[in-house]
C-alpha cells in the first residue's frame, strides 16, 4: 500500500474478504446480463456447466463439488428444470438420489453460456499476462482452502 493511501481498518490488517466478494459480486452482474436472454441466472449458470461436465452426477455431491448448500443446489436445479435444460433421473442404485443430466435445450445453450464466461474472464485478466493471473489463482485457491480448513475444524475465537 502506498503512503497516501488511506490506513486500512482493523489495525492496518486489509483483508482480502473485501475484494473478493466486490470480484464476485461485480462478475455477477456482468455474466447475469449476458445470460439473462437463456433465462439462464448467474446463480444457476455453475450448476449448468458442472453438470455439463459431469452428467449423471447426484444433486448430493453437486453440492459438495461446488461448496454450496443442499437447498442452493436443489433450487438452482429446479430453475434450471423448469426453464428445459436439465433433467433429474432417480439414481437406479439408490432412490434418496436424483442424478442430473442436459436436456437437449441444456446441450444447445452450453457453448453460448461457455462463450459468455469465456469473454467475462477474457476482461477480468485485462492488464495481467499468464503467469500473473496464475499466480492470483494460486494465492485465491490457498485462501480458500485455509478459510475451509478453519470452517471444518470448527471456528474458534483463537
Amino acid at each position: 500500500m502506498d503512503q497516501n493511501s488511506k490506513q486500512p481498518p482493523c489495525g492496518g490488517v486489509e483483508s482480502p474478504g473485501k475484494y473478493i466478494s466486490a470480484i464476485y459480486r461485480h462478475m455477477q452482474i456482468l455474466i447475469t446480463s449476458r445470460l439473462e436472454q437463456y433465462r439462464i441466472g448467474s446463480g444457476q449458470y455453475i450448476f449448468l456447466m458442472t453438470v455439463a461436465n459431469k452428467e449423471g452426477i447426484s444433486q448430493k455431491a453437486l453440492s459438495e463439488e461446488l461448496l454450496i448448500d443442499k437447498t442452493t443446489t436443489a433450487k438452482a436445479i429446479s430453475k434450471l428444470e423448469s426453464e428445459g435444460y436439465v433433467r433429474r433421473e432417480t439414481d437406479p442404485a439408490d432412490n434418496r438420489y436424483n442424478l442430473l443430466y442436459l436436456t437437449e435445450s441444456g446441450r444447445s445453450v452450453m457453448p453460448k453460456v461457455q462463450e459468455v464466461l469465456h469473454d467475462v474472464n477474457g476482461k477480468i485478466r485485462s492488464g495481467m499476462g499468464g503467469e500473473e493471473y496464475e499466480l492470483t489463482l494460486s494465492m485465491l485457491q490457498k485462501i480458500l482452502f485455509n478459510v475451509r480448513e478453519q470452517v471444518r475444524n470448527g471456528v474458534s475465537e483463537q
